[in-house]
């Protein structure tokens, strides 16, 4: 059975705390158009890890807006190899020349929330359209806007079951994992920087910050826009056959 009638976080499997077990339901209820979308943070690797493990047939994609690290392309290149998977280098309908004609040079200072929007936002929500469910990195711990984040949760913007395995562990317990296993992360995360995006809106962050405080820094925001959650009521189940 497909779980697309179930919308609602009552018949959602809410209380799977457990990233294997989360992702061996996904596989059940899912077995086509799983997506996997990330910019390969370190949660997200050991995401599609665990997926690859549980055997889980799904779409990679890196959401490539042009304006990220050498060191996040190369590694998509690594993991392609190490895991055994094709990662989807998932591109904006605007060049970033076309960006700056439509809108001025450097959109990224002047209107973030466009910027994002342009580059990740319209292009994810372009692909998912496609899916039947999609899967992320996302971690309760990862900052306060997340602390809500669901193991199984309805996606109102998208209208998909969003699947958070790695929901309930903390950052320690990623890392532990990417090094037990001896997985490729960025390199930039042993260079001062704990969340990497787009080369023009990440900075290093100092001991004691948010590990996403080096992200947009100094533009009021902390997200890119692609995990936002309506507040509005979801649509009840439909009737199960």
């Amino acid at each position: 059975m497909m779980l697309n009638s179930m919308r609602t976080q009552d018949v959602l499997p809410t209380n799977l705390q457990d990233p294997l077990e989360i992702l061996r339901w996904a596989g059940r209820g899912f077995p086509q158009g799983l997506v996997l979308a990330s910019a390969l943070g370190p949660q997200s690797i050991v995401a599609l890890d665990l997926a690859v493990k549980a055997g889980l047939d799904l779409d990679v994609v890196l959401l490539d807006t042009g304006l990220l690290f050498d060191e996040t392309l190369e590694l998509a290149t690594r993991l392609e190899t190490r895991l055994g998977v094709s990662i989807q280098r998932l591109k904006p309908a605007l060049t970033l020349d076309e960006q700056a004609e439509a809108l001025g040079e450097d959109l990224w200072e002047t209107d973030p929330a466009q910027c994002c929007e342009i580059r990740k936002v319209k292009p994810l929500a372009n692909r998912l359209a496609d899916a039947s469910a999609w899967i992320t990195g996302l971690r309760r711990t990862g900052s306060l806007v997340r602390a809500e984040v669901e193991s199984v949760e309805w996606d109102a913007v998208h209208g998909l079951v969003k699947i958070n395995p790695l929901a309930w562990w903390p950052r320690a317990r990623v890392f532990e994992h990417l090094h037990s296993h001896n997985l490729p992360y960025n390199p930039l995360l042993d260079d001062g920087y704990a969340s990497v995006g787009c080369r023009p809106c990440t900075s290093r962050v100092r001991p004691g910050e948010d590990e996403r405080a080096g992200r947009w820094r100094g533009r009021g925001k902390t997200e890119c826009g692609i995990h936002h959650r309506l507040a509005a009521a979801q649509p009840q189940e439909e009737a199960a056959q």
